[in-house]
């Protein structure tokens, strides 16, 4: 409760938490919204590929124009400005710049940025969940090695469902089930960026279908989004996948630790100790009331008799057996809320969420039957969606990582929802991200798949 302090201390020090900002997207946007009126912070520079795109991003967050004039890195150090630039590699070898929050959504473009900054004495804010997905385990130790912090981003759905396994676990709470809600239906896995807007049209009122990118948000819809980010929560905190994934069921915001519980005990999960993402759907297509689709969650169990009654007294959401429990927060403000990764990072030295081991995986999925020669369009896109998987049958079986599923040619056929192979696919070598996720694969082998 005392980060607002530390960084007015670092205001009153004239020495404000320095950051550099790759990626002007949604995400990166919302931050830099709020982080021009957060005292002890400076964004000392913005990266992004289109320039002309991240000044208009920055116009659109109520920035005024003169505070992104700064012409050099020296100068927005010097009259507290910020530079707009399409150099990330400047942030990032910067020596006054502490943290680096990496929001480009692109897997490899993540590795990099996040290897290069951690090889810089930066901390780094990782925005980009696909990356983290892919190898974030290993960035993770190569920062902590290195003296410097790696963060998931608070905001974001993991990040939050993170603090509040923390929150049950150091109260004395063994923790039965963690997630988040989403719309979801299960043809959604079929979803393309052509036919997507069938489903957003139904709950989205988008009048101008050119202000979205239809991959990015089909990524939501096909199920991808969700086993990326509870891949982040199990090797973050070390709950477990359900050996085939998530199962999505239909819950209120008011049924979770009825839902959310094991079979044996009448809920839905495998066992306990494990992830879940609750539907806002029912399976006939009907709307879920009271629903969880922008929220997070944890259910818990009380293992006395004196902690069941103190659930009831105190309206914890109990199951009707009185033995589980949930708390719930029901939304997330994404980037808005942002700067308290940034200030927990350079402030406390600590992540909001961090991975510890390789428990979860996302892999490559076929949406449809896949021919040989078929070149895949990654996330969200025709040809795969991800879905979660333990760590160790990914390993067992050689199943190919979906943040690696783009821009590879397909060496076989593959059918509808065949899980795909790296020997599958013709990839390189000597690319970044996949010698990055071999190394991680070595690293945090089987044996090392549920520590």
């Amino acid at each position: 409760m005392n980060l607002h302090a530390k960084l007015l201390e670092r205001e009153s020090a004239g020495k404000p938490v320095t950051v550099g900002v790759i990626g002007a997207g949604k995400f990166g946007t919302m931050f830099l919204s709020q982080a021009r009126l957060t005292q002890g912070m400076h964004i000392v520079g913005v990266a992004d590929l289109d320039v002309a795109r991240a000044r208009s991003q920055l116009a659109t967050a109520g920035w005024p124009a003169q505070s992104y004039a700064a012409a050099s890195l020296d100068d927005a150090h010097k009259k507290r400005a910020t530079l707009v630039t399409d150099d990330a590699q400047a942030l990032i070898a910067d020596p006054r710049i502490e943290v680096i929050v990496e929001a480009t959504g692109v897997p490899g473009a993540g590795i990099a940025h996040a290897l290069k900054a951690i090889a810089n004495g930066k901390h780094v804010v990782m925005v980009n969940v696909e990356a983290d997905a892919v190898a974030g385990p290993l960035l993770a130790r190569r920062a902590k090695e290195s003296g410097v912090v790696y963060s998931l981003a608070w905001g974001d759905q993991p990040a939050l469902i993170c603090e509040q396994v923390d929150w049950a676990r150091a109260a004395g709470f063994k923790v039965i089930c963690a997630g988040k809600g989403t719309r979801y239906e299960p043809h959604y896995h079929q979803s393309n960026p052509d036919n997507v807007w069938d489903i957003l049209d139904k709950y989205l009122n988008i009048s101008d279908r050119k202000s979205i990118n239809p991959k990015m948000f089909n990524s939501f819809v096909d199920g991808t989004k969700s086993g990326i980010e509870m891949t982040a929560v199990c090797n973050a905190t070390g709950l477990l996948p359900q050996s085939d994934g998530l199962h999505f069921p239909p819950a209120t915001r008011f049924e979770l630790a009825d839902i959310c519980k094991p079979k044996s005990e009448g809920g839905t999960l495998e066992k306990e100790g494990v992830t879940e993402v609750t539907s806002s759907v029912y399976r006939d297509g009907r709307d879920v009331p009271h629903h969880l689709a922008l929220g997070t969650y944890v259910v818990f169990e009380g293992e006395t008799d004196y902690a069941r009654r103190c659930f009831k007294e105190y309206a914890m959401l109990p199951d009707k057996s009185g033995k589980y429990a949930a708390l719930y927060r029901p939304i997330h403000m994404i980037g808005l809320e942002l700067g308290i990764s940034v200030a927990s990072c350079a402030l406390r030295k600590e992540p909001t969420g961090a991975p510890t081991g390789f428990r979860s995986d996302v892999v490559a999925t076929a949406k449809k039957a896949l021919k040989a020669g078929e070149m895949l369009d990654g996330e969200g896109g025709f040809c795969v969606w991800g879905k979660q998987t333990p760590a160790d049958v990914s390993l067992a079986q050689g199943l190919l990582p979906l943040g690696l599923a783009h821009e590879v040619k397909l060496k076989r056929d593959i059918p509808e929802g065949g899980a795909l192979k790296w020997s599958d696919v013709d990839y390189d070598p000597n690319d970044t991200a996949v010698k990055v996720r071999r190394e991680m694969e070595a690293a945090f082998g089987r044996p090392n798949a549920r520590v």
